[in-house]
């Protein structure tokens, strides 16, 4: 049996959900967003759970969606389809791995995102889903896809940043520090490394220490005014608009770019800031 892509343990009051994929920087594959949300449904389930804090194995929290898988794999795949595409079949594949993101924001537990190396494309969505995000320093935060070949499909740049912020980040793909996450609101707190697991555990015992039902009740209230906002129909557009940008010309230029010579020089060749 294959390994699994999410681990998930209780201590205490805490539980603990990891991404764990580290030999791949824990990038996305068909399995992951599926059993974060198992993950996720198993904590809530725990009466003795009070609070959650996610993270990721090894070098990074998480590189994105599993380019190897997606763009460099010659011909056809879920993400990637033959021309003409059908866009229903894309989003009901999309609006999925969506919703399992959306997991931690709707999960009655709090959830606390612990983030090092790199929380980039995809892994942003899943960070950015979190109740509170605690980056280290030095980490890289941002949405590189946003130049060709996607959207962010839960859209929490905006609801975090607010517009102006959000269109500096997504109109370039341009990466920032988890120190100027934090100046920019983006994350709670950024840190020096070396204490990010230990502040990440500080937050997380100060909650645990709540009663569950005000733990939900204060989460409930201030979700509820971004689902007032229309985050659902923001995020619905936003995943349309994944999949069109996976089969524009220039989406689909890229595709036979990584195929071509892999997908890291294609990321570099993309991301390098020449005009595409």
């Amino acid at each position: 049996m294959s390994e699994p892509t999410v681990l998930y343990e209780r201590d205490g009051r805490i539980a603990r959900i990891t991404l764990n994929r580290p030999r791949e920087l824990n990038a996305i594959n068909d399995a992951m967003p599926g059993e974060l949300a198992a993950a996720v449904a198993e904590a809530n389930r725990d009466d003795a759970v009070h609070v959650i804090v996610l993270a990721g194995a090894g070098r990074a929290f998480c590189s994105g969606y599993d380019l190897k898988l997606y763009a460099e794999r010659p011909g056809p795949n879920p993400g990637s389809q033959d021309m003409p595409w059908d866009p229903m079949i894309d989003y009901r594949m999309m609006s999925a791995n969506t919703a399992a993101f959306m997991s931690l924001w709707r999960s009655a537990k709090p959830v606390i995102c612990r983030v090092h190396g790199y929380a980039v494309a995809g892994g942003s969505d899943i960070a950015l889903c979190a109740d509170l995000v605690v980056m280290a320093d030095d980490a890289r935060i941002g949405y590189p896809p946003a130049r060709v070949w996607g959207c962010p499909t839960t859209a929490m740049w905006v609801y975090r940043v607010g517009a102006e912020r959000a269109k500096r980040l997504l109109l370039t793909g341009d990466l920032v520090t988890g120190r100027e996450a934090a100046a920019m609101g983006l994350v709670s707190q950024s840190v020096p490394e070396a204490e990010l697991a230990a502040t990440a555990e500080g937050l997380a015992a100060r909650m645990a220490g709540v009663p569950k039902n005000q733990l939900m009740m204060q989460k409930l209230m201030v979700n509820q005014a971004y689902e007032n906002m229309g985050l659902a129909g923001t995020q619905l557009l936003a995943t349309l608009f994944d999949g069109i940008a996976r089969h524009t010309p220039e989406g689909r230029a890229f595709k036979r770019r990584a195929e071509e010579v892999g997908f890291k020089q294609a990321v570099d060749e993309r991301d390098s800031g020449a005009a595409i």
